[in-house]
């Protein structure tokens, strides 16, 4: 079996799949890409058996089809040192023996059985939910909640993002009991009802491919498993069963006391401000006042301490409240926008944090739970 492919465009499809495979598998077979090359097309897998991962990359000159699979690790170290040209495989199908040439070289090496290779998980058709989405809103969506999701071995539900799909939005959020990302779709209309939570692999490796796709992105889910149809690549991944807790329940409607305030000069003060603060709570004081914000924290055992004080859109009673200051700029970087606006109600209450102009089609809440101030 011949075929010839370009070395860029087969090398960015494996660096991009090849994330799935484990550094260490108890079967031997998943530490390889399995390769089938049909109709002008090879189409490349690589799974750790629970996600799965598949791309296509178009071949020219193909000879027969067939299959087999290669040590991902060999390959993907092999293809990064050949730079832009056209690659031939040559592979025989008998002894499964492989030579890649590229211009000045060949390289040799052994290929495995395919037909050992584990087959992809198979959904319930008389159960299959599917919507589409848009790849931009998905990849804006999973950049935003992921940070916030646990890693809890009691509770696996808050392990992954929620997607919640109703009949005129999707939404998706996370919360690791400290801090809540919770992203609302609003122009996604007649769903079908329905959820599902999605674990962090998957959604990394979303993540990373998002970004190189265009148009909707078409996703198909059942009790178990969920389907992700991209343009150049397809993820079938298992999904983590259990019920999300009512997220709703826990974002407070009443929030009296409203601050805007410009997001990136927040950033830059709590990074200074943490350097003094207690290292094991990084509790840090916010109190507003009349058009302004100080920020402040202190290590009593260091006696070190640092406040600043930030100009800030606020004209209510004055109010003092703690956070645990790294999970508060961990908000504000994976927030977008130049200002942000807080609501609050009383320090025993959680503080949201939204955009100051939120995007009509995306509409974005983050929550985070107060600490208590030592004063």
């Amino acid at each position: 079996m011949n075929f010839i492919v370009s070395s860029s465009v087969l090398n960015e499809h494996l660096q991009a799949i090849g994330r799935v495979i484990g550094s260490k598998s108890s079967i031997s077979i998943l530490e390889c890409f399995l390769f089938e090359v049909e109709n002008d097309t090879l189409t490349v897998t690589a799974s750790d058996t629970e996600t799965t991962l598949i791309t296509k990359v178009p071949v020219t000159d193909l000879d027969e089809k067939g299959k087999f699979a290669i040590t991902a690790k060999t390959l993907l170290d092999a293809m990064k040192e050949i730079p832009e040209q056209p690659i031939s495989f040559k592979v025989d199908t008998t002894t499964l023996s492989l030579e890649i040439g590229y211009q000045n070289g060949v390289y040799k090496f052994m290929a495995q059985n395919a037909d050992e290779y584990p087959k992809s998980a198979e959904m319930n058709g008389t159960s299959i939910v599917s919507f589409n989405i848009a790849a931009d809103n998905l990849l804006s969506g999973i950049t935003k909640t992921i940070f916030a999701t646990a890693n809890d071995e009691l509770r696996h539900v808050m392990n992954g993002i929620y997607f919640d799909i109703e009949t005129d939005k999707i939404t998706l959020v996370a919360s690791d009991g400290h801090k809540l990302v919770r992203c609302v779709y609003p122009e996604y209309k007649d769903n079908e009802k329905s959820a599902f939570i999605l674990p962090q692999k998957p959604a990394n490796l979303l993540k990373n491919i998002l970004g190189k796709e265009s148009g909707d992105v078409s996703v198909q889910f059942d009790d178990k498993n969920a389907l992700f149809l991209l343009e150049n690549y397809s993820i079938m991944c298992r999904l983590i069963e259990g019920h999300f807790p009512n997220y709703n329940a826990v974002i407070p409607t009443d929030n009296p006391f409203c601050a805007t305030i410009d997001r990136q000069q927040m950033i830059c003060a709590l990074r200074r401000v943490l350097i003094f603060s207690e290292k094991t709570s990084s509790l840090v004081k916010l109190e507003f006042g009349n058009d302004s914000i100080n920020i402040s924290g202190q290590d009593y055992d260091f006696s070190t301490s640092a406040e600043e004080k930030l100009p800030c859109s606020y004209t209510d009673s004055p109010l003092s409240i703690g956070f645990k200051g790294t999970l508060l700029r961990e908000i504000l970087d994976n927030m977008n926008g130049q200002d942000i606006l807080f609501q609050l109600n009383n320090p025993s209450r959680p503080g949201i944090i939204v955009p100051a102009e939120q995007n009509e089609k995306e509409q974005v809440l983050m929550l985070l739970m107060p600490m208590m101030l030592n004063d």
